[in-house]
């Protein structure tokens, strides 16, 4: 009763900001974003997301949280264009649906499988709701139990969790999360104030870097990049068909399998590291194996479709269990609500729950309400979106670039924000290209900084605790919380590596020959090194032990590695290489000369400002690149430097300036 009385006027709160007029034009707006990014093959949430947060600064929080639960909630929905209609998968968490989605839309029954996915990823979305509100309710007072020892060790199940994100290489996993932890060790110590990584000759480093550039360069600047290559639309045909009310009447025909499956969504998602990379893979194993009729799967069976849909966003509301409760991404997508939450003022962990109980509540149940407005649009705008996707992607792909350089420069309105966008946009695409788990590297940036912080704190109080006595010293460090959580961090590790070589993140790769993959192996032990060096010479001991440490463990997996690799013979898994076999290499357009054109344009930016520079490169790409005539090229170049100046004018945001400026007083929007 006493649970109750705390949640009702906490609810009742949640529910009186989520009906508030101007919260639901954010909260649609943040679907309609979700739609726009959901139905492009590999900018799911996290790139989303990652576009959003500059403009999370100076918002009003709730709005804030409206707009990017809207975003977060409909990719997992809108994503479904892509399986469906080109057989690609929208994102991680589709790749499932593709297997009998596909043959469905083949067969001219594209309308009927769409259908079934949005009631399926409707109900899944409103039960993952639905058991977050109650968990929280029974969780609440085990939380607030939590304390520096207890975090500390949740934070190590998230981090236990990357060598199942790994694939078939749980060494990969593992050293893609120690390289995402250190990249998050640059800059000032959260200690001690030490400078790392020679933050002294670089200032734009001192304050690390931004989750923003993170997100973008390691998911969005890759997959654009891959794409661009093909030149070429993403669907060569995207006919509906009919069959809508089949496609509802099948869904409510298998509700049980819908309701099993949401639940198996929202268990995997509670568990942090997980998430999209297997849910749907969980489910669409689980509808084979408890169908009786198991011939027509792969070929357009429509129960294939509703099992992983039903999952996928049912595993958002499960991740949002460790994202709210203990401040653990549940996913990669969830690693960057974490840092909006940051900028809108908001701690996740149990200081959320407890001194903002209404503020937990509207994030669950902003998702219940996008769920419900995302399947509605879906289904509203089908039509044009399947005609969006058999554009020529080489005409999306500049106004990309453009929106992409744009919001990341809104990080620190610095020139060091487009350098070190292509930066790491650049380690994005060898992450790619050899098949590490860019999602475990997101998880290990994200969790960089608390995983230090916890165990700096731990490790001061303990030592103060056991000069007193070793019984309290004990106590403290191994208490019941803590021991139960160690213990399913073993299973979980065990279960995960027992898993991991049936899993495959981002599809299929082909092997190349050992020498790329070593190269970059090398390149990414000679970094750890240079880490391990420099953290050596600082003076503090608080702000050397954790980078210390992780590079260690870096270290000796990369050697365990590189052993691995000079004793395999050529072909093995261990040389995944996409530009050895396969699409990439068979892409008409070479990965250097397409980055390229992405490089002009933030060379451009920093010598002549933004849009002066983004004027030339519209321009030259349509001309060049595009093929289009000079009078489509000057109308889409034009519509594109209009419409950004609109959003900057909108928002109240700057241009990226360039040295140009410093000599010639230019007006708005050259400036």
């Amino acid at each position: 009763m006493d649970i109750l009385a705390t949640a009702l006027p906490a609810l009742h709160d949640a529910f009186s900001l989520i009906l508030q007029p101007n919260q639901i034009m954010y909260l649609t707006l943040g679907v309609l974003l979700g739609l726009s990014v959901g139905v492009f093959p590999g900018l799911g949430g996290i790139a989303g997301l990652s576009l959003v947060m500059p403009f999370m600064f100076g918002m009003d929080p709730v709005s804030g949280l409206a707009l990017m639960v809207g975003l977060v909630a409909v990719v997992p929905t809108s994503d479904t264009f892509a399986s469906v209609l080109m057989g690609i998968p929208g994102s991680s968490a589709s790749q499932a649906t593709v297997l009998d989605g596909f043959p469905l839309a083949r067969k001219g029954e594209a309308a009927r499988a769409l259908s079934a996915a949005f009631a399926s990823s409707l109900f899944g979305g409103l039960l993952g709701a639905s058991v977050l509100t109650f968990f929280i309710l029974i969780a609440r007072p085990l939380v607030l139990a939590f304390g520096t020892p207890e975090m500390l060790a949740i934070t190590i199940l998230g981090l236990s969790m990357v060598a199942i994100l790994a694939g078939r290489i749980p060494l990969k996993g593992l050293a893609a999360a120690c390289l995402g932890l250190l990249v998050g060790t640059i800059g000032e110590a959260g200690a001690g104030g030490s400078l790392r990584m020679a933050t002294y000759d670089i200032p734009y480093l001192t304050d690390g870097i931004s989750l923003v550039i993170v997100g973008l360069g390691i998911f969005a600047i890759p997959e654009i990049i891959g794409l661009l290559r093909h030149d070429q639309s993403i669907a060569k045909g995207a006919k509906l068909g009919s069959g809508w009310a089949q496609g509802v009447k099948d869904w409510f025909d298998n509700i049980w399998l819908s309701v099993r499956c949401s639940i198996i969504g929202v268990i995997v998602g509670v568990i942090p590291g997980l998430g999209g990379s297997v849910v749907d893979w969980i489910a669409y194993g689980h509808t084979v194996q408890t169908a009786k009729d198991k011939s027509g799967f792969g070929s357009g069976d429509i129960r294939g479709v509703i099992g992983p849909e039903s999952s996928n966003n049912a595993k958002e509301g499960g991740g949002l269990v460790p994202t709210l409760i203990f401040g653990i991404p549940g996913s990669g997508s969830m690693a960057v609500f974490l840092g909006g939450l940051g900028l809108l003022g908001f701690d996740a962990g149990p200081q959320l729950i407890q001194n903002n109980l209404d503020i937990t509540y509207t994030v669950v149940w902003s998702l219940a309400f996008a769920n419900v407005i995302g399947a509605g649009l879906c289904i509203a705008l089908s039509g044009g979106i399947a005609r969006l996707t058999t554009i020529r992607f080489t005409l999306l792909a500049p106004f990309l670039f453009m929106m992409i350089a744009f919001a990341a420069f809104q990080s620190r309105q610095s020139l060091g924000d487009l350098v070190a966008l292509f930066s790491v946009g650049l380690l994005g695409i060898f992450l790619r290209r050899f098949d590490w788990s860019r999602p475990a590297f997101l998880i290990g940036f994200v969790l960089s900084s608390q995983a230090e912080n916890f165990s700096n704190n731990a490790h001061q109080i303990a030592n103060f605790k056991f000069r007193r006595s070793w019984e309290q010293g004990f106590e403290y460090v191994a208490s019941p919380i803590v021991l139960v959580i160690v213990a399913i961090t073993v299973i979980s590790v065990i279960i995960g590596l027992r898993q991991a070589h049936h899993i495959r993140p981002e599809g299929a790769v082909e092997t190349g020959t050992k020498r790329a993959p070593l190269i970059f192996l090398l390149a990414m032990l000679a970094y750890m090194v240079t880490v391990w060096v420099n953290a050596s010479f600082i003076t503090l001991t608080s702000d050397k032990i954790f980078p210390l440490t992780i590079a260690t463990v870096g270290i000796i997996s990369l050697c365990l590695l590189l052993f691995q690799m000079v004793r395999t013979p050529e072909g093995a898994g261990i040389f995944a290489d996409r530009e050895a076999a396969g699409e990439d290499a068979d892409a008409p357009n070479g990965l250097w000369g397409t980055l390229g054109w992405f490089g002009a344009l933030l060379v451009l930016s920093s010598l002549l400002g933004f849009i002066l520079a983004l004027a030339l490169f519209l321009l030259s790409f349509l001309r060049i690149r595009a093929g289009l005539t000079w009078s489509r090229t000057l109308l889409l170049s034009t519509l594109g430097i209009a419409a950004m100046c609109f959003i900057a004018s909108t928002l109240n945001r700057d241009f990226p300036p360039g040295l140009l400026q410093e000599f010639v007083k230019l007006p708005w929007p050259l400036t």
